[in-house]
């Protein structure tokens, strides 16, 4: 359960990208600030995983982290510097917050607390934000099956996501396609939606998918291939919206995928994102 708390006033200034070290209390042991903090989109959660180097330096003195959020305005790019709260504490470098709710940004850092309680300055800040996703769906040719070659990520409304529906409709994102070669092929249909090669290479995993690209996009057939991905940016009545497919296994009149999908309008987070001093305007 997060709860809201008072953040030492030395660790809030220092909060959104300081390297620096607070000053050590008398007797006190502070360790390291931790480096590198890395964040997954997942669907209702966010994976947070950053390096060992506290841990490392004195692990005799380590105690433990903890892990810290407020929230994040996507318009002006900040955090809010005044309302962090605490998600929960890690004896490891990675740790989950779940229950959380799709298309809503926040901010996370990271400290590190040794045996005598005295507390490190904060990491960079990282802003992330869930969105939905799934896995394993298979969807056919419309050569095959028509009335199943047909997808679009958004509807309206969360139960209404990731819907397969018939290949011949106006309003869809994409129909899947066969061509005389045997070839499996993404095309696009709906007015407002292109799609982009995410990767000129494979991609091991769904999460691997980083930010949308901001260009290249086009509308047409992009030919589907086990292992690539595919960022597709959808135009709907609130604005832009990004999604993106793994496809896993490309059969002869079917193609199986992943997708995931960003509720946030203008937001392009699919999403794997690392520090770099701050939050990314």
């Amino acid at each position: 359960m997060r709860r809201t708390i008072a953040i030492p006033a030395a660790l809030l200034a220092l909060a959104a990208c300081s390297g620096d070290y607070a000053t050590r209390p008398p007797g006190g042991t502070q360790l390291q600030t931790p480096q590198n903090l890395f964040s997954v989109s997942l669907n209702t959660a966010i994976q947070l995983s950053w390096d060992p180097n506290a841990r490392l330096d004195r692990p005799n003195a380590f105690e433990h982290y903890n892990i810290y959020s407020t929230s994040y305005d996507l318009d002006r790019g900040v955090c809010n510097g005044q309302g962090w709260g605490l998600e929960g504490t890690s004896v490891s470098e990675d740790f989950v917050v779940s229950g959380l709710q799709n298309g809503v940004s926040l901010c996370f850092a990271v400290s590190a607390v040794s045996t005598s309680g005295d507390e490190s300055v904060v990491s960079p800040s990282r802003y992330d934000t869930p969105r939905y996703d799934a896995r394993n769906i298979i969807i056919d040719a419309s050569q095959s099956h028509l009335s199943t070659s047909g997808f679009r990520f958004d509807f309206g409304g969360s139960s209404q996501l990731g819907q397969i529906v018939s290949g011949d409709r106006s309003d869809i994102d994409f129909v899947v396609n066969r061509r005389n070669d045997g070839s499996i092929w993404l095309t696009t249909v709906r007015n407002g939606t292109s799609v982009v090669l995410y990767s000129q290479d494979p991609v091991t995993d769904l999460t691997s998918i980083d930010v949308a690209p901001i260009d290249g996009y086009f509308t047409g057939s992009i030919e589907a291939v086990t292992g690539y991905a595919y960022v597709f940016q959808t135009q709907l009545s609130d604005g832009l919206h990004y999604g993106a497919v793994r496809v896993t296994h490309v059969g002869a009149d079917y193609i199986i995928l992943d997708w995931a999908y960003q509720t946030d309008f203008g937001n392009p987070e699919l999403r794997r994102v690392v520090a770099g001093g701050g939050a990314r305007p």
